[in-house]
């Protein structure tokens, strides 16, 4: 109940960060003919600025924010809050010149616009850029890097392009108090910007973690062992993950998000497991020892630690054993007794990461391991093909539906599993999936 109520609180403080801009349109405007249209439109803009500013907290990975919510979720939010903003923006300009006045179109010319103006369309232009190679990132082949660069610096000047054009039109600053509002908003996102670009490197910096090995696991993944340095490192709650950087600055603009896969219990050293899927990951398992790595974590709200439950299911597919071996690890150091049940998703056998482990721990856990091979050998006595609500069903207990659920896998494969279980009765509050696509 904790959890809803603070998330309640923070989606009634984002709507009220965004609504009180309406206060510059709705009070106090210098004249008093200007028409019912214009300051509709003037007060799209103020709501899509706002939204646009709160962009960078949702991205902040404050983790007081992101607690009720996950940061994947806020992510996806982030996303969806993006393409609506710019829209507000654009609808600002675009019914000035329909519904007002066409020779705004004058304004909004780069030409021939004063610079309250150049301004104004330059924030716009930006928007659209960022929109553009976001969603069509893989079609106009850009890397995540390339991509995250143009993303944070593009939406940065298009932030204060915009606050650059309200400042010259003037219209709706220009009372004592709204102007000391309008220095509170802006002071807040130029506040929000050095958190993220400056104080949190800076603490990354002194916080530095060391490579200790670099194993090869089977079905394509390396394992990093990262030991801290000069300090004490952290424990994190099992499922939760973290974001890398090796050989790059903690101011760099990049980073990449990975699960932990160790012991969540055990400060001195945490593990990531990762997969050959893109430029980044190819390097990872010719990593040296004695590299420096910068962690930014523990993140996130896939975890049995903030989900508690009579006995847990893990489903897994690929490299998304990772966080799960994180939980049955720290289960096993923990002792934990309720009933474990992981399924497992695989194209062959000898793609099973981990599963000579896997094959251990159940031997010390209350866990029941069913490996569902795609492309089984003909000897093969397990399940074949994919997991589905009937493998499901063939396994698990007839009070399945009391069990907390972690989908961790695929996009594709998390779809279908919350499918599955939905049809067989699983409540949703017990379903939790941890989906990576940050972009």
């Amino acid at each position: 109940m904790r959890t809803a109520a603070r998330a309640v609180v923070w989606l009634g403080l984002y709507l009220a960060v965004v609504l009180v801009p309406l206060i510059f349109a709705a009070i106090g405007v210098v004249a008093g003919d200007r028409g019912f249209w214009r300051e509709f439109a003037v007060a799209l803009g103020f709501v899509g600025l706002s939204m646009m500013g709160l962009q960078f907290v949702l991205v902040a990975r404050v983790r007081t924010v992101a607690a009720p919510f996950g940061e994947d979720a806020l992510v996806h939010f982030h996303r969806y809050m993006g393409v609506t903003g710019t829209a507000l923006i654009l609808a600002h300009p675009i019914l000035l010149i329909l519904l007002v006045d066409p020779s705004y179109l004058e304004r909004v010319n780069p030409f021939t616009a004063p610079w309250a103006g150049r301004f104004g369309t330059l924030s716009i232009l930006c928007l659209l850029a960022v929109i553009i190679t976001s969603i069509w990132r893989a079609a106009l082949r850009i890397s995540y890097e390339v991509w995250q660069g143009i993303h944070l610096v593009l939406s940065t000047v298009a932030i204060i392009a915009a606050l650059v054009h309200v400042e010259l039109i003037g219209n709706y600053v220009n009372l004592p108090w709204k102007r000391v509002l309008w220095i509170v908003m802006t002071a807040g996102f130029l506040c929000m910007f050095g958190w993220v670009r400056i104080i949190r490197p800076v603490t990354r910096m002194r916080r530095p973690w060391t490579i200790a090995s670099v194993r090869k696991e089977a079905g394509g993944v390396t394992t990093i062992t990262m030991r801290p340095k000069g300090h004490r490192g952290f424990t994190f709650e099992p499922g939760q993950f973290g974001w890398l950087s090796i050989h790059r600055s903690p101011f760099a603009l990049t980073q990449h998000p990975f699960s932990f896969s160790s012991n969540g219990d055990d400060a001195g050293s945490v593990q990531m497991s990762i997969k050959e899927l893109g430029d980044f990951t190819r390097t990872i398992s010719s990593l040296e020892p004695g590299t420096t790595a910068y962690l930014d974590g523990p993140h996130g709200v896939f975890t049995p630690d903030r989900n508690q439950g009579p006995g847990f299911v893990l489903l897994a597919g690929g490299v998304g054993i990772g966080p799960l071996m994180s939980i049955l690890r720290t289960f096993a150091s923990r002792g934990e007794t309720r009933p474990c049940y992981l399924f497992f998703g695989i194209p062959r056998v000898e793609d099973a990461t981990f599963q000579d482990e896997i094959d251990s721990l159940a031997t010390q856990l209350a866990l029941t391991v069913v490996y569902v091979v795609s492309d089984p050998p003909p000897d093969w006595t397990g399940e074949r093909g994919f997991i589905t609500g009937d493998v499901l069903s063939r396994h698990l207990p007839a009070d399945h539906g009391v069990l907390q659920y972690f989908i961790c896998g695929p996009g594709a494969m998390q779809d279908a599993m919350e499918d599955a279980l939905g049809d067989l009765g699983v409540p949703g509050d017990r379903v939790h999936t941890e989906r990576f696509n940050f972009v």
